[in-house]
């Protein structure tokens, strides 16, 4: 995979919140599924750790409505999954990161309302602030929320890597045929060729 400096990368994880990778959240019946059969927040666990190891900035996107919903433009039927269930309250069980993969101190959480993670949200100058010009992927959907703000980062012209064995999806297929288009526009590696790579530079003797 390409070059990756510690100092211009950011690894996001998508979406890793109790109603949405938990096993009694409200999208357990889409995804759990696949998350048990893939073990990916075990996956994004490692991602996440080796990235603050080699002094990458780790960024969570977190999706959450204000408590009465009044912000919700529920205009898909993803949406509406949220209108009808009430999930993903702010301040609610079910809108918190999940505890396996809880922020640590120097990590940044952005919140937003839509289901790319750039939509009228602070991850943008989050990043740019940071001085990062590389963003890696990891979360749940695949082909939703991981793949909207990956095609979104591009546009924007970051350098965008998605970690397949780090994301999942509903189905086996829709994640397959996810990475298949994102490969156009962004670099797809697997987890431990990511974590190689963040060895390689963290380890690395300044000449």
């Amino acid at each position: 995979m390409t070059n990756l400096d510690p100092k211009q990368t950011a690894v996001v994880a998508v979406h890793v919140q109790n109603d949405v990778v938990g096993t009694d959240g409200a999208f357990a019946s889409f995804f759990r599924a696949e998350i048990d059969r893939t073990g990916v927040l075990h996956t994004i666990s490692r991602v996440l750790d080796g990235a603050r190891n080699a002094g990458v900035k780790v960024v969570y996107t977190r999706v959450a409505w204000q408590p009465g919903f009044a912000d919700l433009h529920a205009n898909s039927p993803l949406l509406g999954v949220v209108a009808q269930t009430k999930c993903l309250e702010d301040g609610s069980r079910g809108a918190a990161i999940h505890d396996d993969l809880t922020p640590g101190s120097d990590d940044a959480v952005v919140t937003h309302q839509r289901a790319g993670g750039f939509q009228n949200s602070e991850l943008d100058a989050t990043l740019r602030e940071a001085g990062v010009d590389t963003v890696v992927f990891v979360g749940v959907a695949t082909n939703l929320s991981v793949e909207g703000t990956a095609r979104v980062a591009s546009d924007l012209g970051y350098h965008t890597v998605v970690v397949s064995d780090a994301c999942s999806a509903a189905t086996p297929a829709a994640h397959a045929a996810s990475l298949e288009s994102l490969g156009l526009l962004a670099e797809i590696v697997t987890a431990d060729e990511l974590l190689a790579k963040f060895a390689e530079r963290s380890t690395a003797v300044p000449p």
